[in-house]
């Protein structure tokens, strides 16, 4: 592992234990043990979570060295216990907690100097390290996402996303043909996201931009949640039983609650808080479907010129603050039209960032997939009970999202940061026109 590495490994570990301290110094301690939704975990069971990983990755797997609290383990093991439970175990208090996470980076920053980082797989190319870096990353959005379910005042603060800068509307017409879908090459991309294959994509229209919410105002308009022509049946039976009028939050006089504050719906923000199930409702209403898992992979990485995928849309290099929102510099999706020197070849926009976008795809692994490090990371989540999310949020950091990676929940799943895009096949005779 060279010393650039090695330097990269500490900022970006540096980084986001700034985000992490952030999203939990910003409450009290009484905040910090509640549990504000069954759906999710009390903020300070996320905090020691993400220490007992990288305890158990980093200072114990890489580095070989004594275990910290190995007592608390069992504890903190996401499969153990579900998120339900979490209030009533013997979690570590938020003292005891800020202290052990300090304590076991302290270890993995001394380690990391010094490790060999060479001659398996878990440690190529500082991957240990990334995994590391990505888990805490997904769990900071985790507990955004319990902020914005929290009640009280508001305690996040950050500056309006920029303006809506080009005029995006319409579709984009996706050639068909075969692209290079996933990685082999990504140094610091998990198992679900190998390796590369080639897959035959045959051309589809794809909105240029994600549902807005006065586009989903239409639909709800127009009766949308009232008529079951437009939903699954599981989908339907769902909205009924959770009495689902709108998308989470929304309030049904065109005002919304972010982060503890409400306000006024903003019309050309990307819809965010629905679940698949509404998402396909929309689609079904607009006469139209959502994207397969390839063929949003295909619009966010094939570059007709040169045939080949990628990394995103705009190109190889990492995202900017141009290219994107991301890492929670907003606190919502930002306009359409926003982020233009993000858009992809075709002319799409807002892939990466401002809302995950469901997908129709189930989560299965790609031909060849190879669990690793462990199967609980994907592998045990394969199977038609989860939709693929692709693209990432305003709260995913840069370090957790990319064109390839993959996100899944259950399709009744609205907490997260989640909107969507429309697909549709060509008409007879449209290409040829």
């Amino acid at each position: 592992m060279s010393t650039g590495l090695r330097e990269r490994a500490a900022a970006e570990l540096t980084r986001t234990r700034q985000r992490s301290v952030g999203l939990t110094d910003a409450v009290d301690d009484d905040d910090l043990v509640r549990q504000h939704s069954r759906l999710m975990s009390p903020l300070v069971w996320d905090l020691a979570h993400v220490g007992n990983q990288e305890e158990l990755w980093l200072v114990r797997d890489v580095g070989g060295r004594e275990p910290v609290r190995a007592d608390i383990d069992q504890l903190y093991d996401a499969f153990k216990h579900p998120r339900g439970e979490r209030p009533q175990l013997p979690l570590l208090g938020p003292a005891e907690a800020r202290a052990y996470v300090r304590t076991v980076r302290e270890k993995v920053l001394d380690l990391l100097d010094t490790v060999e980082l060479e001659g398996r797989p878990l440690v190529e190319q500082g991957f240990a390290f990334g995994m590391i870096i990505q888990h805490e990353q997904q769990h900071d959005e985790t507990m955004l996402a319990t902020h914005q379910l929290r009640t009280g005042d508001p305690v996040l603060v950050a500056v309006p996303p920029p303006p809506s800068q080009a005029i995006v509307a319409g579709e984009a017409l996706i050639p068909g043909g075969p692209f290079e879908m996933g990685t082999s090459l990504e140094a610091w991309a998990l198992d679900n996201e190998r390796p590369a294959h080639q897959v035959d994509v045959p051309p589809f229209f794809l909105d240029r931009a994600p549902v807005t919410n006065a586009m989903y105002q239409a639909f709800i308009d127009a009766g949308g949640y009232d008529d079951p022509r437009w939903w699954s049946p599981r989908g339907w039976a769902h909205r009924r039983e959770a009495g689902l009028t709108g998308p989470g939050h929304w309030h049904g006089d065109g005002t919304y609650t972010r982060f503890g504050r409400r306000e006024p719906i903003v019309g050309d923000e990307p819809v965010v808080h629905v679940s698949w199930h509404e998402a396909s409702a929309y689609a079904a209403w607009a006469g139209r479907r959502l994207p397969t898992e390839a063929e949003w992979e295909k619009a966010a990485r094939f570059d007709p010129a040169t045939g080949r995928s990628r990394r995103y849309p705009w190109g190889d290099e990492d995202p900017a603050p141009e290219h994107a929102n991301l890492g929670q510099r907003h606190l919502s999706p930002a306009p359409v039209g926003a982020y233009p020197a993000g858009a992809s070849p075709a002319g799409v926009h807002q892939l990466i960032g401002d809302v995950w976008e469901w997908t129709s795809s189930p989560l299965y692994g790609y031909p060849g997939f190879r669990a690793f490090p462990y199967r609980e990371y994907s592998e045990v989540f394969f199977g038609d009970d989860y939709r693929v999310l692709r693209g990432g949020s305003f709260g995913t950091d840069a370090a957790a999202v990319r064109g390839t990676f993959r996100n899944w929940d259950y399709p009744i799943r609205r907490q997260i940061f989640s909107g969507f895009r429309c697909a549709r096949d060509p008409r007879p005779g449209e290409l040829a026109a």
